[in-house]
């Protein structure tokens, strides 16, 4: 189940979550309904580089008073470090999207090499049970980890990444490189915000200078792996910064544990200053 809905989070908001569209287990639909059954004013659907989700999303949003953020989530690289990068307020989406399909045939190649590497291990995985369990969504290490516990060769997908999948393992397949000044550049191009995700102790004042020089928006404040001094200091380098602040689940259908939905209780009044940042970035493109 979701987080219980009370009266004091009727302006509460989650602004990092995941469906089928990527590797969510749910649908776009059900997560707006889980997002009302929450009780949160706003959430924002940030799949994994994909934004398939948004429309049925923000369909369903209008039907259940709940607001559906655009949003997205890429796969950016500082050196050799993987940086992920939520784009929040998204209002062009086509040339986005254009950059997006090179990335997902990416992963679908990448996937293909991952069944090559299994295979050789004498894991008889196929790529269409590959593709089963990802259904129309951006393939990714989690679908194959998935058939893999569907097929018995894994206990579960921890097992499966520990195993065969994870950095360093036997069937891991490096991803497509995107430069984080090319992220936050691919944001901006959809009229939206650059929010470093989940930094946790990576988000040091140095780092977050840098991308500051790149044009970055902001900061995940709080997600459910930072530790409270995480998020103290993230929240002091928004400050200084001057730049957004933002939070949520990170939510992929759990219905229990420390990932549920609404669990991180990001107030409303963070989505209005993404929104306003946003909106100057866009008011100075007319100016330009």
């Amino acid at each position: 189940m979701t987080a219980p809905a009370s009266p004091d989070r009727a302006r509460t908001v989650d602004l990092h979550s995941h469906s089928t569209a990527s590797d969510g287990a749910l649908p776009p639909e059900r997560v707006v309904q889980a997002a009302r059954d929450a009780g949160l004013a706003a959430i924002a659907l940030t799949d994994h580089d994909a934004i398939d989700g948004l429309a049925p999303a923000r369909a369903a949003g209008e039907r259940l008073g709940v607001r559906v953020v655009a949003g997205v989530e890429l796969s950016a690289y500082a050196g050799e470090r993987e940086v992920h990068m939520l784009g929040l307020q998204l209002h062009r989406l086509e040339p986005l999207e254009e950059a997006l399909r090179g990335f997902r045939a990416h992963r679908v190649d990448r996937a293909g090499r991952m069944v090559e590497k299994l295979n050789g291990l004498g894991v008889p995985v196929t790529m269409a049970a590959v593709l089963d369990q990802a259904q129309d969504g951006a393939v990714g290490r989690p679908h194959v980890a998935r058939a893999l516990v569907s097929g018995g060769w894994a206990r579960d997908s921890r097992d499966a990444f520990d195993r065969y999948l994870g950095h360093g393992r036997p069937a891991n397949v490096p991803k497509h490189r995107l430069e984080i000044a090319e992220a936050i550049r691919l944001v901006h191009e959809a009229g939206g915000v650059a929010i470093w995700a989940h930094p946790g102790p990576d988000g040091t004042r140095e780092a977050v200078e840098r991308m500051v020089a790149l044009g970055l928006d902001g900061l995940e404040v709080r997600h459910p792996g930072h530790t409270p001094q995480d998020s103290t200091r993230l929240a002091a380098l928004v400050e200084h910064f001057r730049l957004v602040p933002s939070g949520g689940s990170d939510w992929h259908g759990a219905v229990d544990g420390p990932r549920v939905l609404g669990c991180m209780q990001v107030p409303h009044e963070w989505l209005e200053r993404q929104e306003e940042r946003a909106e100057r970035h866009r008011s100075h493109e007319r100016v330009a």
